[in-house]
């Protein structure tokens, strides 16, 4: 059965969630596009025309296009300050939500939302893409093992140059709200601790092409005395690290490094004396379900299965928002030069 689903925000990241459902025939099966919506019609009516989708329904009115078309779904796309008003709105039209990163501009705002998604009866998740792909689920399992013993720090560098142009480049906090909380995300899901206070250094490096924030350094306190350390740069141009950013995660007994894409390097232990010890290789196992591991399309898939059976998303709007918190916390150290404590949400 496909359910009726509309795309609000027919930008470049719209792109990214179609060739998703296109290129995986058990989301094409379950999906239909009947509806695309933007400020501006033009740009819904050429991705519309980009992805043959000659019978969806356009428009610039979102609530008019959800009730024309009796939408199910509701994929939110826009930029973040336009998110609280196009989740109340999907959710008031009856819509299960699923909505980009980040969740809303301010805690308040995530708040609400899940309250609303709660009275509707409805799921409102959010895109965390970087948890579907296989390195940070090999990291995750591999942390559970205990390999490397009883885990005590997580440790993340990004540095990427990168252009986009148009609504980043003048974004305020720009690294922290729209990049890092990918990281945070990850982090907190690998390590499966609670995020607890934060110490954050924000700059705008000379040569900067953003107004605001591009580059940023936190020290986060987790949950059992674990500390979790972001060095971060959208600005920083040679030597890019991979989008998913370089870790080195310790535990007591060893460590494990992994570059953000293929390659993974483990050590722990294999002597109990000596000033350095002796070290013995760890192998990290192959991801067990690579249905998990395919970005976009696990994440919508995960989706679609919780509005079938009920089962919660990992992403789910209450759980996301100490993802949120993170990133909220980190900001609000960065603008005070204070250590931050992030609450129980």
């Amino acid at each position: 059965m496909q359910r009726n689903t509309v795309i609000c925000g027919c930008g470049s990241m719209a792109k990214g969630w179609l060739k998703a459902i296109a290129e995986h025939d058990e989301l094409s099966e379950k999906i239909r596009i009947v509806g695309l919506v933007d400020l501006d019609l033009g740009v819904a009516q050429n991705l519309a025309e980009e992805f043959e989708l000659a019978d969806a329904e356009c428009g610039t009115d979102l609530a008019s296009i959800l009730a024309d078309t009796r939408a199910e779904l509701l994929f939110d796309i826009v930029v973040p300050p336009a998110r609280m008003d196009v989740v109340t709105i999907g959710l008031e039209h009856g819509c299960h939500v699923l909505s980009e990163k980040p969740m809303a501009t301010s805690l308040d705002q995530a708040r609400e939302m899940i309250s609303l998604a709660g009275k509707a009866g409805r799921i409102h998740a959010v895109v965390q893409n970087r948890r579907y792909i296989s390195g940070v689920r090999r990291l995750r399992a591999f942390v559970e093992s205990a390999a490397i013993g009883e885990l005590t720090g997580v440790h993340c560098d990004f540095f990427i140059g990168a252009h986009f142009g148009g609504f980043r480049e003048e974004m305020a906090n720009v690294l922290l709200l729209d990049m890092a909380i990918h990281t945070f995300d990850a982090a907190r899901f690998v390590s499966a601790k609670v995020p607890r206070s934060v110490y954050c250094h924000e700059t705008n490096p000379a040569g900067s092409w953003y107004q605001h924030g591009a580059s940023a350094f936190a020290i986060f306190e987790m949950s059992d005395d674990v500390t979790f350390t972001y060095r971060g740069s959208w600005c920083a141009e040679g030597a890019n690290t991979s989008w998913e950013s370089q870790w080195r995660i310790t535990g007591t007994t060893g460590t494990v490094l992994w570059d953000g894409t293929d390659t993974f390097d483990a050590h722990r232990v294999a002597a109990d004396e000596g000033f350095l010890r002796d070290q013995e290789e760890l192998a990290v196992p192959e991801t067990v379900n690579v249905y998990e591991t395919e970005g976009h399309a696990s994440v919508i898939a995960a989706f679609l299965k919780a509005i079938e059976t009920g089962e919660r998303p990992e992403t789910m709007g209450d759980d996301n928002i100490k993802s949120l918190a993170m990133v909220i916390a980190a900001i609000e150290s960065a603008r005070t030069g204070q250590r931050v404590m992030i609450g129980e949400e």
